[in-house]
């Protein structure tokens, strides 16, 4: 019974949840290449639906899936809601969850701080298998699918990019960097590209397991990279934020902070000419994604590790005091705000008319219309 349940689950991953919608925002940053975009529409003004509150802080992205919303606890527990805020399930990993989830098809994948990385019914929160690194998971999980089946991909500070099958949870293939992999990896053509805190952006192919590409961006990548075709978009801790072209090898521009040199905690979103993303410093910042020249900037007030979501000429954004605001995408003009009191960590999930946000008072807030 159990290889037929395995079954049906996993002919699902082929067919849904493959690709973002206006009702879906599967992992941290909506979709494989981690742009951190959403073709659905933010509330014109955001009202506060619902909360609820987990027994611990929020340090994870909460992920969407129809009616389905997953986020991780510090108190260890995953938690599944509907989109009325009312507990479906939650599953207990036995340590602190600071990692998203990533939603495939029918399945949970997520890991905790201990470094176990799990797969997980969406349905009813039973476990389908268990995976161990040997520290700790804190960046979301990806995915690839090619010919030789559906490939799940998470980093640890073992020092190891973990590529596991997604059906059995046996490992396809380590890939091994000098120091922790904090972020998340993006996946494009076959590739998985991520920083690590050895300082390189890595460029792996997913098939081989082998790296084609590592290029020497910093000295510390504690974000996720965006990527758009051969272009990698990545910022570090000594506040450098850079594009990168891959297939050349090299850095095409990099803007600095002069006055100070604090670090990108927060991952960048891309969408068309335009790259936003969010600093220590309290400002957010947005770049023309081929020359690198700032085009506008944004003071929060307070530093900023939640990465930034677009959705169509907006741009969500959250930091540390608890803000959370909606900005222009066009000059960064203030378009809303609401105070929510408790630092923000991580960024929202944003579907057709809602937004959802965790925060570190361990509440989960739902904003609409």
């Amino acid at each position: 019974m159990k290889h037929i349940l395995y079954t049906l689950f996993f002919i699902l991953i082929g067919y849904v949840g493959t690709t973002q919608t206006s009702t879906s925002w599967p992992n941290f940053r909506g979709n494989q290449q981690l742009t951190g975009t959403t073709p659905a529409q933010l509330p014109i003004k955001p009202n506060l639906l619902w909360t609820y509150s987990t027994d611990d802080n929020i340090k994870a992205s909460p992920v969407v899936d129809g009616n389905k919303i997953v986020v991780g606890s510090t108190d260890g527990f995953v938690y599944c809601l509907d989109m009325d805020g009312k507990l479906a399930w939650k599953f207990d990993t036995g340590n602190s969850i600071e990692a998203s989830a990533l939603v495939l098809g029918n399945v949970v994948y997520i890991g905790n701080l201990d470094g176990s990385f799990f797969a997980i019914n969406l349905e009813d929160g039973k476990k389908l298998w268990q995976y161990k690194c040997d520290n700790q998971i804190s960046g979301s999980p990806n995915w690839w699918k090619d010919k030789t089946g559906t490939s799940i991909l998470v980093g640890s500070y073992d020092y190891f990019l973990h590529c596991v099958d997604a059906q059995t949870g046996k490992a396809r293939w380590k890939y091994e960097l000098d120091n922790f992999i904090n972020g998340a990896a993006a996946c494009y053509d076959g590739k998985a590209v991520f920083g690590g805190c050895d300082g390189f952006l890595h460029v792996v192919d997913i098939e081989t397991g082998k790296a084609t590409t590592k290029v020497d961006v910093a000295t510390y990548v504690a974000s996720s990279a965006t990527l758009e075709r051969d272009f990698a978009y990545i910022g570090d801790y000594d506040g450098r934020f850079s594009r990168v072209d891959m297939a050349a090898k090299k850095i095409t521009w990099t803007w600095e902070q002069e006055e100070v040199h604090l670090p990108f905690i927060a991952s960048p979103a891309l969408s068309e000419n335009k790259i936003v993303i969010g600093n220590n410093d309290k400002f957010i910042y947005c770049f023309d994604k081929n020359k690198g020249e700032l085009l506008w900037k944004y003071n929060t007030g307070k530093k900023i590790d939640a990465s930034t979501v677009i959705s169509g000429y907006k741009v969500l954004a959250a930091n540390a005091r608890g803000d959370i605001f909606i900005l222009s995408l066009t000059d960064g003009k203030l378009l809303w705000n609401y105070e929510l009191g408790s630092a923000v960590l991580s960024n929202p999930a944003v579907v057709k008319g809602k937004i959802i946000v965790g925060a570190f008072d361990g509440n989960i807030y739902c904003f609409g219309n």
